[in-house]
């Protein structure tokens, strides 16, 4: 059984054009490639060939891992955020207690991250050590240097 990933109604979106990309721009060139390779002669020593063939095979991987995530895909309604703790969704203002550094995340679904657009997944490490805490706990999160602390300042949509 799949687990089911959690989208913005924008992330969700973008996954469907991205998808639907795939389908009806990219695996006809895989195929126009591979008729191509096919036309330049014996097909055990084409080499052009088997690298058609092996990039249509990643393309159609692609697509149907796109098509699973699709299907258990969800869209979270907004307006029923509960900002008491940190969920998918939530804005979250932290504060690093080893600097003093304060941040402001939104935790989103792994495939829309962007850490520039200060968006974290719910899945990284911080991530996962943000979700279900409440404002004035403080998140103890294992990295790869050891534990870094950090104070929730504040939960917000």
């Amino acid at each position: 059984m799949s687990k089911v990933s959690y989208y913005t109604a924008e992330g969700l979106k973008k996954l469907r054009e991205e998808l639907s990309h795939l389908k009806d721009i990219e695996r006809p060139k895989a195929s126009q490639a591979i008729a191509e390779a096919r036309d330049k002669g014996d097909l055990s020593e084409n080499a052009e060939y088997d690298a058609a063939k092996e990039a249509q095979g990643m393309l159609e991987m692609k697509i149907s891992k796109m098509e699973a995530t699709l299907a258990t895909a969800r869209v979270i309604d907004e307006s029923q955020i509960d900002t008491s703790k940190v969920l998918a969704l939530s804005i979250v203002k932290i504060k690093n207690q080893a600097n003093g550094m304060e941040m402001t995340y939104t935790l989103v679904a792994e495939s829309e991250a962007d850490l520039a657009a200060g968006k974290i997944s719910v899945n990284s490490p911080i991530g996962k050590g943000l979700l279900g805490k409440s404002v004035g706990e403080v998140a103890e999160i294992q990295v790869p240097s050891g534990i870094m602390k950090f104070d929730i300042l504040d939960i917000s949509r």
